[in-house]
């Protein structure tokens, strides 16, 4: 648990740190041997994809649930009379969010949050989508323009400590219900704005929460949560205290046509195995104008502005078996056109359902459109090259 954020490439090591690092635990959060450790956040408990009909895990009374936010993964630190915000990659975020940070300021003392961090506009019904949450990150400055465009909202789901005391061994509903008191505490005020209460979604049957995660894509969620009301909170993704799962729709797919490979790593080092897929721009009139764009590929002929042609929009490395991730090797080794370092240009001859969370505009890219969390869904030998995807296929996905 101390390890949870305590690297930090402006910290040099040290023997006192080491010492402090493992000197015995008090069980206090808040009376932190080491300093530096005093804002440090709790390992994050994490979910798992909920397999097959939520009724195996028996009657819905037994569960919590809530909408599953489409944002950063964050917890909210307050110790000390001081702030700190964390991202579940333990990178500390608080400078980037600044309004969470501010908001945060009227928590008492040994209050540690955890919740999404989400773009939310004035007056709006939804949270803006996730991309206008990714300008925020990696942002040295912060400018007034940037902070009014998108500005950022904390939603709290669980209560980790309270008043410096450790509650994760308190049952989820337990937690909840102290949760909901500080919130209540905050409402009328202006944090209550910035920091708000995950709502919890109402029915009394699988069948009415069924109903309910359909309309998620269109109040901009990517599904429900399910949290059993004994759980404690655990550490990673684990069962022994108690279980979360993301109850997700169903993903987004187009089929897409493989054009760049690259080596994977670790035990995949040896095969290509991280793949660029692209759309048509428009829908070949025929098979013999796709074709033709074929072979001008092969050819090296540079695309003619106007005219047909293939546009990068995703890469993925995950969704294939071992054994088709070979196949796929195979044919990116016999079809290469060209290297360019690691990567290798291939004819395009192989065509992939590719799935997604979520999707909108986006200038960065040479599509126009960016995805959220592409992956391999399937292989399709049965699927020709000129019935792959079109880019007007794709942005007709996007949710206004």
């Amino acid at each position: 648990q101390r390890l949870v954020g305590w690297t930090d490439a402006r910290a040099t090591p040290s023997a006192s740190r080491w010492q402090a690092l493992v000197v015995p635990w008090d069980g206090n959060p808040g009376a932190a041997v080491d300093p530096s450790a005093l804002g440090l956040p709790y390992p994050f408990f994490l979910a798992h994809a909920l397999a097959g009909e939520p009724e195996a895990l028996g009657p819905c009374h037994g569960w919590l649930v809530e909408w599953k936010y489409d944002g950063i993964r964050a917890q909210v630190v307050k110790r000390a009379g001081q702030v700190w915000v964390w991202s579940r990659g333990e990178e500390l975020v608080t400078a980037q969010f600044p309004e969470v940070a501010s908001a945060a300021a009227a928590l008492p003392d040994g209050t540690v949050l955890d919740g999404e961090l989400l773009v939310w506009l004035p007056g709006a019904e939804r949270p803006a989508p996730f991309q206008k949450l990714q300008q925020r990150l990696n942002r040295k400055l912060l400018g007034k323009k940037l902070l009014a465009e998108a500005p950022v909202r904390f939603v709290a789901y669980d209560l980790l400590e309270q008043a410096g005391c450790d509650l994760r061994n308190q049952p989820q509903q337990q937690r909840r219900d102290a949760l909901q008191a500080v919130h209540g505490a905050l409402a009328s005020g202006a944090a209550g704005a910035v920091l708000g209460l995950s709502p919890l979604v109402q029915g009394d049957t699988w069948a009415a929460f069924a109903a309910w995660r359909q309309t998620a894509g269109q109040r901009g969620m990517e599904g429900l949560m399910l949290k059993q009301v004994s759980a404690c909170y655990g550490t990673g993704r684990s069962k022994a205290e108690g279980v979360w799962c993301k109850w997700k729709l169903q993903p987004l797919s187009v089929d897409a046509v493989l054009i760049y490979a690259q080596a994977g790593h670790g035990r995949r080092a040896g095969l290509y195995t991280d793949y660029t897929f692209a759309v048509w721009s428009r829908a070949p009139v025929s098979t013999e104008e796709a074709q033709a764009v074929v072979e001008a590929i092969g050819q090296r002929e540079p695309a003619q502005p106007g005219a047909l042609q293939l546009l990068p929009f995703a890469k993925a490395y995950s969704g294939l078996s071992d054994d088709e991730f070979a196949a796929v090797d195979r044919v990116v080794r016999a079809t290469t056109l060209e290297k360019f370092g690691p990567v290798r240009s291939v004819r395009p001859t192989l065509v992939f359902e590719i799935g997604f969370e979520g999707i909108s505009e986006s200038a960065r890219h040479k599509s126009g459109v960016a995805v959220r969390f592409p992956r391999m869904l399937r292989l399709r030998p049965d699927k020709p090259l000129h019935e792959a995807d079109t880019l007007p296929s794709l942005l007709a996905l996007i949710t206004p």
